[in-house]
């Protein structure tokens, strides 16, 4: 495993497993088959509507709490909530979260920022940070934080690089955090000639090979999966290093070409929109 070290000292393993998109029982199936194979880090949010099968996932691995690595994010329509890190932590059945971040610069974003300093002063939350903000959303919170966010996590792949971001990221001292990290699993990317010829140099997948370029570039990933052939493999990724060439011919395939992009529209439908976490199984 190789680790990212965050502003504040706390390290942080840079390949890791995401739960967008899975039920409850799904979620509990991947973490406990992730932590099997020898992930640490885990990365969820409140609007996934999987914290508790994270947490139960997480218990029954039969790790130590301080091994594991835990990540989620507070829903816009809770910022204003002074319970919103207590209920999470519930609901995680933890006490205390290794990252923590805000999931949208949606609604009163400021005030989740603030519940974030505080539990990260009061000791129930090891680092906080930013997800999906923009650069100038970013200097927003660092001109008015008391804690600087150390990880931004936002949409980053061979097809949307985000060279500028990222040295924007590296002077304030922020890692960058790829969700997508194999675009979507858009076919062009993944069966791009290039990924396919070093996946025969190195008897890697194409797959593989993208998220090898992910950390190399020092960018943290989590993919997601339900697969646990597929979340082994996702894992199976530090006994190789592409070289300085392959690097740079991965560099020339920037597109700027996300296929997430935020509008008023969407921030204000998040702040509006109440995940009913309580119902959770």
């Amino acid at each position: 495993m190789e680790y990212a070290t965050l502003n504040n000292g706390v390290k942080m393993p840079m390949a890791g497993i995401g739960t967008f998109l899975l039920s409850p029982d799904e979620a509990e199936a991947s973490v406990l088959s992730a932590l099997q194979c020898g992930y640490r880090l885990i990365d969820t949010a409140n609007a996934y509507m999987n914290e508790k099968a994270v947490g139960r996932a997480m218990k029954k691995s039969g790790l130590k709490r301080e091994d594991i690595f835990l990540e989620t994010k507070l829903w816009p329509s809770f910022y204003e909530q002074e319970d919103a890190v207590e209920k999470t932590l519930e609901r995680l059945g933890t006490d205390y979260i290794d990252l923590l971040l805000i999931h949208q610069p949606a609604g009163n974003y400021v005030a989740g920022y603030r519940q974030m300093e505080k539990a990260y002063k009061e000791g129930k939350v090891r680092a906080i940070g930013l997800s999906n903000f923009t650069p100038n959303g970013i200097r927003e919170i660092l001109d008015l934080c008391e804690v600087k966010p150390a990880v931004l996590q936002t949409e980053v792949h061979p097809y949307s690089q985000e060279k500028e971001l990222k040295k924007f990221l590296e002077k304030e001292g922020m890692v960058i955090q790829a969700w997508y990290p194999l675009g979507h699993g858009e076919k062009a990317l993944i069966e791009e000639p290039l990924f396919t010829e070093l996946g025969k140099k190195y008897g890697k997948s194409n797959a593989q090979i993208i998220l090898r370029w992910h950390i190399q570039e020092g960018n943290i990933v989590i993919p997601g999966s339900k697969n646990p052939a597929h979340i082994k493999d996702n894992f199976d990724l530090f006994d190789f290093s592409l070289t300085e060439e392959e690097m740079k011919q991965i560099a020339a395939m920037d597109q700027q070409k996300r296929y997430y992009t935020s509008t008023p529209e969407m921030l204000k439908r998040y702040a509006e929109t109440v995940p009913p976490v309580d119902e959770q199984k």
